[in-house]
């Protein structure tokens, strides 16, 4: 029986915006971008259950206290050692597989959840992932053993926050799928990932407009708002280029 456990790497360091999964979406309610994933997570009927895994240091010990006000597992490990926090936290709930999201990208593409983890477990993929979406809004399904090939065979590059580097660099060596999405969702034109403080007001400014959806935003609704509020495309226009280069390291 395979178990599909969400992963989420969690450090507060960032030379261009500090903190990044706990800045707020909603500064009134205080829900940072991190809340509204869990929150998010937890609607997704595939995963089983969601482990925080922390960066050591004392800067970082907040985001124990996110797991414990959201009733989820936390592990720490390595800063740099993204990777092996990733697979650790993984086995603390025995997890066969792992449901890879970053934490500075709060709007998922969850309509494809359920597809993904059927292809990924009929095919018995070491990796089903989707690609061709606005930056920050895909995910990743992986087999642990998967990473603990790349962990045992890759170099520094591969334990680093770019987690599937090893695997999408040797892609003879495993089994891979990218499941397809529909042609309306292909908008690299569209930025949703938190690096900067113009990504940030871009995706507050979202959540203000659509939090009714709360936490299942629809991709669809975001691209739409965005279509129709050119500004706020603009606003982070000029970052698009170089988050597409790292979109899928």
């Amino acid at each position: 029986m395979r178990k599909l456990v969400a992963c989420l790497a969690c450090r507060n360091k960032g030379t261009r915006l500090f903190g990044k999964p706990l800045q707020n979406l909603d500064i009134e309610k205080s829900i940072t971008i991190l809340d509204y994933m869990i929150d998010a997570v937890k609607t997704y009927e595939p995963v089983s259950g969601i482990v925080l895994a922390i960066s050591e240091g004392v800067e970082n010990k907040i985001f124990e206290e996110v797991a414990k006000k959201h009733n989820i597992d936390w592990v720490y490990g390595d800063e740099e050692d993204v990777l092996g926090r990733v697979i650790k936290a993984c086995n603390k709930l025995g997890g066969t597989d792992i449901f890879r999201l970053t934490t500075e990208s709060p709007f998922t593409y969850f309509e494809a959840i359920d597809k993904a983890w059927e292809i990924h477990n009929i095919e018995s993929n070491d990796m089903t992932a989707l690609d061709n979406l606005p930056d920050g809004s895909g995910f990743e399904i992986i087999n642990i053993d998967s990473y603990v090939k790349s962990w045992n065979e890759g170099q520094n590059k591969h334990r680093s926050e770019f987690c599937s580097l090893f695997i999408r660099e040797n892609k003879s060596k495993f089994k891979i799928k990218y499941v397809e999405v529909p042609s309306y969702i292909r908008r690299l034109d569209i930025r949703l990932t938190v690096d900067y403080p113009e990504d940030l007001i871009l995706c507050r400014e979202l959540y203000k407009n659509l939090s009714i959806y709360h936490p299942r935003i629809p991709l669809i609704k975001i691209i739409d708002y965005l279509d129709k509020n050119i500004h706020l495309k603009k606003l982070v226009s000029k970052y698009v280029d170089d988050g597409l280069k790292t979109m899928y390291l």
